[in-house]
């Protein structure tokens, strides 16, 4: 999974990257500070892996990863170049969601771009940016298919369906809120419209704020408005927060974050919200010689689960034996989990689950 972080210059959309994933970019009061994109991976916490590992004390212990894109800040006029627009943009296409961090907190010591603190303002700026790149490759799409009209049905379905696209774009709202059918959503996932990708809104809010009964708070509410109407994830969030824990050991983390009121660190959640956002799920394999999470997304069948690990496991797939992670946890024991019949023989058209505990069989 790949997450990109954009904002607007100074919301502590880079301070945020470098508490989340300690990659150390450059954070600086002034605009365009990040002009190159900062990658930062981190480790997919993980307690059922944990517990897994306790239990084989395997050779290899791999989590599964989530990979952080820190972009490049973005101003008015971007779609045109203007700032570091097009990189920004091009940036945002390699990703598969976006973290957008909105400034929510007031102060005076850390300049705006736009002078003034304003969720929806912000929010609006980013949008359109998006929205106008994308109205440059919907109306190319639509030139491309009037072109075949003539001697293609298909074509014809194409046009009509890119121009009423076209037109909800020019009316300004993103490609993810645009109702579609099955067909239709092939010719969108041909497409890789920057503003039909899911989002995340991370609301940067102060130390003070946060934890506290945001109901008062104005700009979060406002940024909470937007979100709603669009079914998108808010995130109440604090930078500042998160640089203080990141290089805490796990216990203090922990001790700190109660202090605070919260139950979990930001990077947590944010992680969940991705999978959750995306549709994604892991499976689990286990022994003395790895214990390993892998990523899939939900209705993943068994042998392209298997495909995961190496193509000729889906090539040769036989079966998978599996038992959840529930019930090893509940057994105790792998043995105990067989003895009492919980360990599973699944074919071909198994779907995983997540938390499932795999080993696949398969013949070369």
């Amino acid at each position: 999974m790949k997450l990109g972080m954009v904002g607007l210059p100074n919301v502590g959309k880079s301070t945020l990257f470098n508490a989340l994933t300690n990659a150390g970019a450059q954070s600086a009061n002034y605009p365009f500070c990040t002009i190159e994109k900062n990658v930062g991976v981190v480790s997919v916490p993980d307690s059922r892996l944990d517990y897994l590992a306790k239990m084989y004390e395997p050779d290899s212990f791999k989590p599964a990863t989530l990979e952080f894109v820190d972009i490049a800040g973005l101003v008015k006029g971007a779609s045109k170049g203007e700032g570091l627009g097009n990189k920004f943009l091009a940036d945002i296409r390699e990703v598969d969601a976006i973290v957008h961090v909105v400034r929510c907190f007031e102060d005076m010591d850390i300049i705006h771009v736009d002078g003034s603190i304003n969720p929806a303002r912000d929010v609006e700026t980013i949008d359109l940016e998006l929205i106008f790149s994308d109205l440059e490759m919907v109306q190319r799409r639509i030139d491309r298919a009037k072109k075949l009209m003539k001697g293609d049905k298909k074509a014809a379905v194409q046009v009509d369906f890119f121009e009423r696209l076209a037109a909800h774009l020019e009316d300004g709202k993103s490609a993810r809120s645009f109702v579609m059918t099955e067909e239709e959503q092939e010719f969108m996932h041909d497409t890789p419209l920057l503003s039909a990708k899911p989002v995340i809104y991370a609301a940067n809010l102060s130390d003070d704020d946060l934890p506290g009964d945001l109901a008062e708070n104005a700009h979060f509410q406002a940024l909470k408005a937007i979100a709603d109407a669009e079914q998108a994830a808010i995130l109440p969030i604090s930078a500042q927060t998160e640089a203080e824990i990141a290089d805490m050991d796990e216990e203090d983390k922990q001790m700190f974050l109660s202090d605070m009121g919260m139950k979990e660190s930001g990077l947590n959640r944010i992680i969940r919200t991705g999978y959750s956002l995306l549709g994604l799920i892991s499976f689990l394999t286990a022994g003395k010689q790895e214990v390993r999470a892998w990523t899939i997304t939900k209705g993943t069948k068994a042998p392209q689960a298997a495909g995961k690990i190496h193509t000729d496991f889906e090539k040769g797939f036989i079966r998978a034996e599996i038992v959840a992670f529930s019930d090893l946890e509940r057994c105790g024991s792998m043995a105990a989990a067989r003895e009492q019949g919980l360990l599973r023989l699944e074919g071909k058209d198994y779907v995983m689950q997540d938390g499932d505990i795999v080993e696949f069989r398969f013949h070369v």
